[in-house]
């Protein structure tokens, strides 16, 4: 029986070939091959919101392909991905192609020769309910930005346009400005002592607390009052407490965390790490291994396992690691509300290839990526980590200080896996510190009373890790859409990326004023959650999609219609730099444009002179000097895809670059400023590559 498989891409269809005999053909859509027309509404709002679809512009040969391709099989399977937007694009190509066959879908969450040859014998019909959840977010969708935007153009600016997530995200980013520009700090103190035991033995204790309570020590003077009192008393120990700590290991990955830790590990943007994760998933050539896909589907927000990927890696921690890594049962890990527990959290398809073996074949961001995905799953079924962690309190008048140490003395799970932080969270345990062996009632020597002052800190801009775990506790969006989110209003001018985090520009602060007032359930979080709810519940079957996608039109046409009528034109001031325009003399502006901010003259068109942000670092260019050029600043500079680099400001006159951050020192070879190798370190080496002496 000649069998025709379509997929969404040509290297999943030449996966799957690899694993199917003669009779099978396995061709690519190239994703959808139908949408609403870009060029009008396409949504029926006196028909019960019917949508009016579309061959997409450029899809006519691939149907036809498709549709020839279709005449000479005797059967048709719809292989697209296993998720809301795959059903929808199985439901697309059945119409396109006048398939009758009422089991015409087969789906896997892993693409390997034993997943594919089984979904193969195992097809069922197209989930409508999958189809109308996908088909009520793009109406919906539809309906915000194609009427929000008309509005956008009319009161702020042509050429605007608004989402119905993205919009949220961007208020997000705009309320976290807010709160640090409206932030006071707040002063205060900390009170460290250097102690000493009676055999030589020196450890630190801090401040805790005074007579039973917490203390605050708001300036100078109360430190000092606390100096005062304790440098001529008795130190004496009055508890000592030890207990062993576990420290569990984390789920396997979902959608979501692979992009923070990705991210805050890798450096990697969501779309960045969403790319990869689709090659990985769709199979790759593994030399003689033949290709395979490496992963489980990576878009989802459940973490079991299977109990074959379970058993399979806890033989694999047994032989590599020994008996006393795997724990007597395996881990389960608990998954938020509402996942799809019909998916697996993100894995390796076997953990028997491992990133080592696999690493040959692959490219750079692949196999960190791949790694990441097989530590962290390796890991979480690994024994917990073991600590000693000891706490001593010492009396002081009727003042106490603390001391604390922890020491590793087990490391289970991370042998191979250390979960990332973002810079908010609590400091990582995992550093070993000791306390010297001290009795209740030991006397102890005051060595010395560090007196440090503080202040209060703002909350910390969005980096794109913590943005993304945002929009995930606040039920904001689905796995698929984190990565789109982020892309769209970084695109759209509301949003940049400043050394990593997040900034609305004036344009995305107005634009998110202006709906806030006027469409303030839009922007609202727990509005948004609210309808991501409902979606689930169309998939379950629980709502019909019309039904949701009325309950929200009636009020926001009203809202539309007041917002026309009665909002005030806006103008949108560029901010003005104290940068010469050095062919005008005008004072040039910032503007926002592809790859980030940049300086532009305001006498735009007669005068189109523009110039990157330089963001000098304190240090002059040691090459300017050695060719004679007037003096040059070293700056920090952007490239195209957003990544750093450091470059004189008298480019391009002057060549001198470095992906590490230079400094005043310069090397006694070459005569270049050296740089730091790695953020922190304080050790500068040369990074010149033609430097006989350069590590460059």
């Amino acid at each position: 029986m000649a069998t025709l498989i379509i997929v969404e891409s040509p290297a999943k269809a030449k996966t799957i070939k690899g694993f199917l005999g003669r009779n099978y053909t396995v061709k690519a859509s190239l994703g959808h091959v139908r949408d609403l027309p870009r060029s009008k509404f396409g949504i029926d709002l006196e028909n019960n919101f019917e949508p009016r679809y579309i061959t997409i512009r450029g899809k006519g040969p691939v149907l036809k392909e498709l549709r020839e391709a279709a005449k000479k099989a005797d059967r048709i399977l719809l292989a697209t991905d296993p998720d809301r937007e795959g059903e929808a694009i199985a439901w697309h190509l059945a119409e396109a192609l006048n398939i009758q066959d009422d089991k015409c879908r087969i789906d896997f969450h892993e693409i390997t020769k034993s997943q594919v040859r089984q979904s193969v014998k195992e097809p069922r019909p197209i989930a409508q309910p999958l189809v109308d959840a996908q088909q009520a977010r793009r109406v919906l969708d539809r309906i915000v930005g194609y009427k929000l935007s008309p509005l956008l153009w009319a009161k702020v600016k042509p050429g605007l346009s608004a989402g119905r997530v993205q919009s949220v995200a961007v208020k997000l980013i705009v309320d976290r400005e807010r709160e640090i520009e409206a932030f006071v700090p707040e002063e205060y103190w900390s009170v460290t002592a250097l102690l000493q035991t009676g055999r030589g033995e020196q450890f630190e204790a801090k401040l805790l607390n005074k007579a039973g309570k917490k203390i605050k020590l708001p300036n100078e003077e109360a430190a000092r009052q606390v100096e005062q009192d304790v440098t001529p008393a008795s130190w004496v120990v009055s508890d000592v407490k030890t207990t062993t700590r576990l420290r569990n290991p984390a789920a396997p990955f979902t959608t979501s965390t692979m992009q923070q830790e990705a991210a805050r590990k890798l450096g990697f943007a969501a779309k960045r790490t969403m790319r990869v994760a689709q090659q990985l998933y769709e199979g790759l050539p593994l030399g003689k291994l033949g290709t395979h896909g490496l992963i489980t589907y990576m878009r989802t927000d459940a973490t079991r396992v299977s109990p074959e990927a379970i058993a399979e890696v806890r033989s694999f921690i047994k032989e590599t690691h020994g008996a006393d890594y795997l724990p007597k049962k395996p881990r389960q890990f608990a998954s938020k509300k509402g996942a799809q527990q019909a998916h697996e959290a993100i894995r390796p398809t076997s953990v028997l290839l491992t990133p080592e073996q696999v690493k040959p074949h692959l490219s750079r961001d692949q196999f960190r990526l791949y790694k990441l995905i097989w530590d962290r799953f390796v890991a979480s079924q690994m024994s917990s980590a073991k600590f000693d962690a000891t706490s001593v309190d010492i009396a002081v008048q009727d003042y106490l200080f603390r001391a604390t140490g922890s020491r590793l003395i087990f490391p289970g799970f991370l042998k191979i896996y250390v979960e990332g932080k973002d810079e908010n969270d609590l400091e990582n345990e995992l550093g070993d510190r000791l306390l010297p062996a001290l009795e209740i009632d030991e006397v102890l020597a005051l060595q010395k009373l560090d007196l440090q002052q503080h202040f209060t800190q703002p909350p910390p801009r969005y980096s794109e890790a913590s943005l993304v775990k945002t929009l995930e506790e606040e039920g904001i969006g689905r796995p698929s859409t984190y990565a789109p989110i982020i892309d769209t209003i970084q695109e759209r001018g509301y949003v940049y990326l400043e050394e990593k985090r997040f900034r609305p520009t004036e344009l995305g602060t107005i634009v998110v004023d202006l709906l806030s007032e006027s469409f303030p359930q839009l922007l609202d979080v727990g509005f948004t959650a609210a309808l991501e709810t409902q979606l689930d519940q169309i998939e379950e079957g629980a709502l019909s999609w019309q039904s949701v996608i009325s309950d929200f039109y009636g009020p926001f046409a009203q809202d539309l219609e007041k917002a026309h009528e009665e909002l005030e034109r806006i103008t949108v001031q560029d901010q003005v730099s104290d940068v010469i325009c050095d062919k005008c003399g005008r004072n040039m502006v910032y503007k926002l444009g592809r790859f980030g901010r940049f300086l532009a003259c305001p006498g735009y068109p007669e005068c189109k002179n523009t110039k990157p942000i330089l963001d000098e670092i304190g240090v002059e260019c040691a090459l300017c000097k050695q060719e004679n050029r007037p003096d040059g600043k070293l700056v920090r500079r952007r490239t195209r895809n957003g990544r750093f680099f450091f470059g004189c400001s008298n480019y391009p006159e002057c060549t001198f670059t470095s992906w590490q951050q230079p400094v005043a020192e310069v090397c006694p070879h070459c005569g270049r400023n050296m740089a730091l190798r790695k953020k922190g370190s304080e050790e500068p080496v040369c990074v010149n590559k033609e430097c006989p002496g350069g590590e460059g």
